[in-house]
This record gives C-alpha cells, sequence and structure tokens, in this order.
C-alpha cells in the first residue's frame, strides 16, 4: 500500500501546481496576443514599437528563468513561487493605470521577468513531487496546463476585447494572479537546499545553466523555431487563402489531439523510453506543417492541427521530461531554466527571422521550409540524444 502511494501521481500538490502553471501561463499567452493591438490602437505605436510591447515580455521572461534557475537550490520552490506571484499580483494590476509606451514596455520587461520567476519554481517543484517511476507520464500531464493556456489565452483575449475592450483583459489577467497566489499559498514543496558550490564572486555561465540538459534542450530549440510559424502566423494565413474559420479552429483541435494523446504517450516514454514517441512525433509534425501548407480546404487545416498536436504537443513535454531524467535532484531548477530558455527563444526569435521569408516565398513556402527544417531536427535529436537514449536512461535510474 505504502508503495502505491509512493508513485501516486495525482496527489494534492500535483494538481494545484498545475492550475496555479495553467492560470499564469493563460494570462500570459492572453496578453501576448493582445499586447502589439492594445500599443497600436491606445498609443498610435508603430508597427515596430508594437512589436516590441508584444516581444518585451519574452526579454523579462529569459532574466527571470535565468536568475531564478540560479537561486532556486537554496531559496525553495515554495518561496520563490511565493515572490513571483505577488510581483506578478502588483504588475498585471499596474496594466490598469493609463502610462506612455515606453513605461508599457518597461512594465512588460517586469512582468516577464516575474513570470520566468514563478514559472521556473512551478516547473521546479513538479520535477521534485512526481514519482520518478511515472516521471515521462507527469511531465506531460503537467505540460497540458501549457498547451491548454495556448490555446484558451488567446481565445478569451480576443473576445474580450471584441466584447468588453482592452480594460477587461486586464481585469481578467489580474484576476487569475489572484487566483495563483491563493492557490499557490497551499502548495508543500521539498525546501531549499544550501548550495554545495563555492560562490567565488565571478561571472560563471555554467552557474545558470545546466549542462546535462542542453543537448535535448538545442533539440527543443529548432523544434519550437518551427512551432513558432505556427504560432505567429497561422490566423493571417487561414485569413490570407480564406479559411478564417479553420483558423479561429486551429488551436482547439491542436488542443484536443494533444489531451488525447497524452495518456498514451507519457506512460509509453517511461516504459519504452523517448525514441519510441519523438521519431514519429516529429515526423508527424513535419507532415502537419507540409499539409498545412498545401491546404486549400478546412478539413486539410485541421488534419494539419491534428497531426502538428500530436508532433509538437508530444515532443515539448518529451524533451522537458528528458531534461529533468539527465539531471540531478538538486539542480532541477537550472535543467528547467536551461529548458524553458531554449524553448522562449525558438518561440520568442522565430516569428522575427521568419517575417523575412514571408515576402519572398509567403505563407505556404514558410510552412514549407519549416516542414524541412523539423525533417532535419531528426538528426539533431538523433545526435544529440536519440542514439543514447537507453543508455541516458538506465544512468538516470528511471
Amino acid at each position: 500500500m505504502s508503495e502505491v502511494y509512493k508513485d501516486r501521481l495525482w496527489t494534492k500538490d500535483f494538481i494545484n501546481t498545475s492550475i496555479v502553471n495553467f492560470a499564469l501561463m493563460m494570462s500570459q499567452y492572453l496578453l501576448l496576443v493582445t499586447m502589439a493591438m492594445y500599443a497600436a490602437g491606445e498609443y498610435n505605436a508603430s508597427v515596430g514599437m508594437a512589436g516590441l510591447v508584444s516581444s518585451a515580455f519574452i526579454i523579462g521572461s529569459l532574466i527571470g528563468r535565468l536568475f531564478g534557475g540560479k537561486h532556486i537550490t537554496a531559496m525553495g520552490g515554495k518561496k520563490m513561487l511565493m515572490i513571483g506571484s505577488v510581483l506578478i499580483v502588483i504588475l498585471t494590476a499596474s496594466y490598469l493605470i493609463p502610462m506612455g509606451i515606453y513605461p508599457l514596455i518597461v512594465l512588460r520587461i517586469l512582468h516577464g521577468a516575474a513570470m520566468g520567476y514563478a514559472m521556473t519554481a512551478t516547473g521546479t517543484i513538479i520535477a521534485q513531487i512526481i514519482p520518478p517511476s511515472r516521471n515521462g507520464e507527469g511531465i506531460g500531464y503537467f505540460s497540458m496546463s501549457v498547451v491548454l493556456a495556448t490555446a484558451v489565452g488567446p481565445l478569451i483575449g480576443v473576445s474580450l476585447i471584441a466584447a468588453y475592450g482592452f480594460t477587461s483583459i486586464f481585469l481578467f489577467s489580474f484576476a487569475m494572479a489572484i487566483i495563483s497566489l491563493v492557490i499557490g499559498l497551499t502548495v508543500k514543496a521539498p525546501p531549499g537546499q544550501p548550495s554545495k558550490s563555492t560562490d567565488s564572486g565571478k561571472f560563471k555561465i555554467m552557474d545558470f545553466f545546466e549542462k546535462r540538459a542542453m543537448p535535448i534542450s538545442a533539440v527543443m530549440f529548432v523544434m519550437a523555431f518551427a512551432y513558432s510559424g505556427i504560432l505567429s502566423y497561422v490566423t493571417a494565413y487561414a485569413e490570407s487563402i480564406s479559411l478564417i474559420q479553420a483558423g479561429s479552429l486551429y488551436f482547439t483541435v491542436y488542443g484536443i489531439t494533444v489531451l488525447l494523446s497524452r495518456p498514451i504517450t507519457g506512460p509509453l516514454l517511461d516504459r519504452k523510453g523517448a525514441n519510441i514517441v519523438m521519431y514519429p512525433a516529429i515526423i508527424m509534425f513535419a507532415i502537419g506543417l507540409a499539409v498545412i501548407s498545401q491546404a486549400s480546404l478546412t478539413m486539410a487545416f485541421l488534419i494539419a492541427a491534428a497531426l502538428i498536436g500530436f508532433g509538437y504537443g508530444n515532443i515539448q513535454s518529451v524533451t522537458q521530461a528528458l531534461a529533468i531524467k539527465v539531471t540531478p535532484p538538486e539542480r532541477l531548477g537550472l535543467a528547467n531554466t536551461t529548458y524553458f530558455i531554449a524553448l522562449d527563444l525558438g518561440l520568442g526569435f522565430g516569428p522575427f527571422l521568419l517575417g523575412y521569408i514571408v515576402p519572398s516565398l509567403g505563407y505556404r513556402g514558410m510552412y514549407m521550409t519549416l516542414a524541412f527544417v523539423v525533417l532535419a531536427g531528426i538528426i539533431v535529436y538523433y545526435f544529440l540524444h536519440g542514439r543514447r537514449d537507453k543508455e541516458i536512461t538506465e544512468n538516470s535510474g528511471v
């Protein structure tokens, strides 16, 4: 009986931490897709300045993750989560205060830093409380909070603006911050440990990263770069080919596919290793991008959404689980930081670089190009992890 309890996944702390993560991420994605519109509408910002208002959040998030990963071992996940949550409550309330475009950019950076801090805490707490025997399954279910947030957040944001105006999205984000803080207070996390490393006072880049998690994080960077073309341009692409309804349904189909596949792929990862999930997922992702690049009917567009959901949606959870598997417990915070910085860089810089491809190749050409990028990712995965998956899994003791 004690063994069964030991391997329980759906504990109160697991559920509450996942809810906190979902509420915060939903608010994040809601604001990411609406802040450019807000800056242009309220402050007459240029396209470039409006884009900066939106992406400034990513800059702050990277800063928050860097310092969060470095300090979480000594501070402890619960304390860091509380600090981040309190700051997020204050900063989301600040959006309701009239300000100029430059103070808004500063606010976005600060909000991103607080969010990065809190997300480092939730990721580390989850990694600590999941039973090792159910690591892949647990990370798979936890990362669904991010997947659902990417689908629900933008939908709520656009709906609120259409019905009630921009103030409503700030009130909603503030409410999510309050809910996260209250639920976060109930989470029990392992206490912080004194740092074993001796701080010489010198700057060391590896004080901010976990080298064992770097290979699989590099794979995630490639995949996130490819997916940024979907996240940033799929709605505009759907409109350009007169499939507006398909564009609005894309993230719904994507989210449902991920929800249906996780109960299968998570346990499969734990029992058989990563390769049995990763190789099919990468191929599905590439096929999905190829299909969407040629779509002219709603059905084809939504089939592509399902393929990408199975592909990218599972790649994201498997790579996060692997980053944690290969890392000692005392460096889980740094592993999460390393992984999510790679993810954020791919999602953040992808749209900027792809913006130069669209004028010359068009949306169809961009998605077909990204399909080949994902296929090349098979080679990247094989050399950085796949060929040693069995050995790495055995050495991790999982």
